[in-house]
């Protein structure tokens, strides 16, 4: 007898074979017809059982969360909604779920907001619209990887636990194996960290791009694929305080050729989810257009979702320099009637959100390629411009979204980092390292990293960065 998914099982033809399928119950409905999804796809399965030939007892298990096996044949449904239904000749509850404590969970078939959702995170996955999420990320992810892999890229692990700070900005978690009611103190009466595992301080790292730089300079053309940890207090709904990140790094690119695999990369891998994902977008887009009939005309998408998407595939990304940005929001609308909450005053404001959004969805009305930022508003490690004001550094805007990509050429000379790493307070002992790279055959080169999560989280339409990852990391939350 073969066993198959659901996924599988609706895409084939009736066949006069018994078939097994294995899943969890949606609904049971009149004794008579299951509702049976397996996770492999969003539908669910139609399994059609005479309740005369089975015992009343084992019916009466077939409750909504429980896990079955059924066997029949699979044939052409008589029903609307879908092309094939098994005929259940034999049926074997796997696991019980009583209604009772059903009814308490979001397993319950009332609708739940998503604060509700995330309260339960153990049981969301089994909601339609996580399951949709959560099948999109996994082919979004898969699709990072094929598209490195295609063009020559080299695939490295980064360190988690790590004693730099890569971004210079302080907000870190710490790393310690010492007793945190007793730590051992040194003749200044501060903590010894020469006693600790590592005999330093170490933390949580904020990003890999530092150690990938290093092997773009032996290797050529890499990219990390890792979690990174912030411990910034954003009680968000952009931010998490564990996520993962994209951060591609190669040797002999410069700001242009960063810029073409920046938008190259994105909608590649749009693409692929568009392809990969129909059903799911489909469910997703529905939900959204359901969601936003009790808002405002003036507040609804002026896109459907996956309208959205075709949107990034089918427009070039518009580059403008930051300076030309600021002159725009100088004088726009909100800025003039101070509807922004951030007034733009004067060149070398660091961009807000609410800015970003305005550039890509009211001024320019595609994805913008933001270049050449004020140095004193970005990293010590991006390459310092003629003008010795402006920075090599690039970011990429989106609809809904702001800022989705961050990157920048990084500075090959070992004279001009030096010293602005000793302008920003940055050890220059520490990260001796880093600073060899531009002894030993030193070449312009780029990168960027993009917050996988901000990805997904544009592509299914999700307004909450939490409900695009498993199990949410953020102040206060650190449950599952």
């Amino acid at each position: 007898m073969q066993y198959k998914t659901i996924d599988e099982l609706l895409k084939s033809e009736p066949t006069h074979h018994e078939i097994i399928v294995r899943g969890w119950v949606r609904s049971f409905r009149s004794n008579r017809f299951i509702a049976l999804n397996d996770g492999s796809t969003i539908k669910t399965l139609q399994c059609v059982v005479d309740f005369e030939n089975f015992e009343e007892e084992l019916l009466k298990k077939v409750t909504v969360g429980a896990a079955i096996e059924v066997s029949g044949l699979l044939v052409e449904s008589q029903g609307q909604g879908q092309t094939v239904e098994i005929q259940v000749s034999k049926l074997t509850v796997l696991g019980e779920a009583n209604p009772e404590e059903v009814k308490l969970t979001i397993l319950s078939p009332k609708r739940h907001s998503l604060e509700t959702l995330r309260e339960q995170a153990h049981l969301r996955i089994r909601t339609n619209t996580f399951g949709a999420v959560m099948r999109t990320r996994s082919k979004l992810a898969f699709a990072v990887h094929e598209y490195f892999q295609k063009n020559g890229f080299n695939y490295m692990h980064t360190p988690i636990i790590t004693g730099s700070d890569a971004e210079g900005a302080g907000e870190m978690f710490r790393v310690s194996a010492l007793d945190a009611k007793n730590p051992p103190l040194d003749e200044n009466g501060n903590v010894n960290y020469k006693e600790d595992f590592f005999e330093k301080e170490t933390n949580l790292t904020v990003s890999g791009q530092l150690e990938a730089e290093t092997y773009a300079m032996a290797l050529g053309k890499v990219y990390t694929f890792g979690p990174t940890f912030r411990a910034e207090n954003s009680n968000t709904s952009r931010h998490l305080a564990e996520f993962w990140m994209i951060e591609p790094e190669v040797a002999f690119n410069d700001l242009d050729a960063n810029m073409d695999l920046a938008e190259d990369f994105i909608k590649y891998v749009v693409n692929y989810a568009l392809e990969n994902c129909a059903d799911d977008l489909e469910f997703l887009e529905n939900r959204l257009l359901e969601e936003e009939k009790n808002k405002p005309q003036d507040e609804r998408s002026e896109m459907k979702l996956r309208e959205k998407l075709k949107f990034i595939l089918e427009n070039n990304f518009k580059r403008v320099s930051y300076t030309e940005a600021i002159d725009i929001l100088k004088r726009s609308k909100p800025n003039q009637k101070k509807k922004f909450k951030y007034i733009i005053e004067e060149w070398g404001a660091d961009l807000q959100s609410e800015h970003e959004r305005f550039l890509v969805e009211k001024h320019f009305k595609s994805p913008v390629i933001l270049f050449d930022y004020p140095a004193t508003i970005k990293a010590f490690y991006m390459r310092l411009n003629d003008d010795g004001k402006t920075v090599r550094a690039m970011d990429v805007l989106f609809p809904g979204i702001g800022e989705i990509v961050g990157g920048s050429q990084r500075e090959e000379r070992y004279d001009v980092l030096k010293q602005k790493m000793e302008a920003m307070d940055i050890s220059t002992e520490e990260l001796y390292w880093y600073l060899d790279l531009r002894k030993f055959g030193s070449a312009v080169h780029s990168g960027f990293g993009l917050g996988f999560e901000r990805l997904v989280q544009f592509t299914t339409g999700m307004g909450n960065i939490r409900d695009v990852i498993p199990y949410p990391r953020t102040p206060g939350n650190a449950e599952f």
